[in-house]
């Protein structure tokens, strides 16, 4: 499980969980382990809305946000780009990664750390790296798309714990953002 800035820089990493294991233990895991330091956002999470559009391909193709159920999806779906392109970059320069070598759990668990480790060190001293550079280019061009679209972007949401407080946080935030890209 990991968590990453919008500089695709990794803020929280845990490794250890097999892959056959369920998305929801290993998300709740590092809840209930003080000693993870799972760095919790202060409202919680946030899903976005259901049956409507969500996709960056659905806007791109079908045209400007609608409503605020629909900016909304497509500020969550923007900043869900981010950690699909860092995971992504780490793959790339990680092929160890794709196929990892029978060595034993325990040496697994540190290669994938060391890969993060890695990846982390590389994007903060800023070096010529493709990757980066590809992923840079690509931000500079949905940014310039979005601003065709709409006047700016917005910052971070996730998915719902509390599901009354959530959904009312969630329309407020939607209102909030209509006002901005109407």
């Amino acid at each position: 499980m990991a968590v990453c800035d919008f500089d695709m820089i990794f803020r929280f990493v845990i490794v250890g969980w097999e892959g056959t294991t369920h998305d929801s233990r290993v998300l709740t895991k590092p809840f209930r382990n003080p000693q993870h330091n799972f760095p919790m956002p202060p409202s919680g999470f946030m899903a976005p809305y259901r049956n409507v559009r969500y996709w960056l391909g659905d806007f791109r193709s079908g045209g400007k946000a609608v409503g605020k159920e629909e900016i909304f999806n497509q500020c969550h779906a923007r900043l869900r780009n981010v950690i699909e392109h860092a995971f992504g970059v780490v793959k790339a320069h990680f092929p160890i990664l794709k196929r990892m070598t029978p060595y034993s759990f325990t040496t697994q668990t540190k290669i994938v750390m060391a890969c993060f480790s890695i990846h982390n060190f590389l994007r903060q001293i800023s070096i010529a790296d493709r990757l980066f550079s590809e992923y840079d280019n690509e931000v500079e061009l949905e940014s310039d798309n979005a601003n065709q679209n709409q006047n700016s972007t917005t910052s971070s949401f996730f998915a719902a714990f509390d599901q009354e407080f959530m959904q009312q946080f969630r329309d407020q935030i939607a209102n909030e953002l209509f006002q901005v890209f109407s």
